[in-house]
């Protein structure tokens, strides 16, 4: 693959990257205020691991297109 279209890649794997850690953080928060008001966290919590997965798969792309760049 070309090198421009890999640093455009990268670009938007890390962009997709910090945009999900930053709803990962949210849906912490979110299960936080919930089970301070003693409510059931289990849907919130498994919708975080849904969101941990998507920020995975992320970071494997993110690695995976930097490791195409040094070769």
């Amino acid at each position: 693959m070309d090198r421009t279209v890999l640093l455009r890649r990268l670009v938007e794997a890390e962009r997709h990257l910090a945009a999900y850690e930053r709803v990962v953080a949210r849906q912490r928060h979110v299960i936080d205020t919930i089970a301070r008001g003693g409510h059931d966290t289990a849907e919130a919590s498994a919708l975080l691991r849904e969101f941990q997965g998507i920020q995975a798969t992320h970071v494997a792309d993110r690695d995976r297109l930097r490791v195409e760049l040094m070769t």
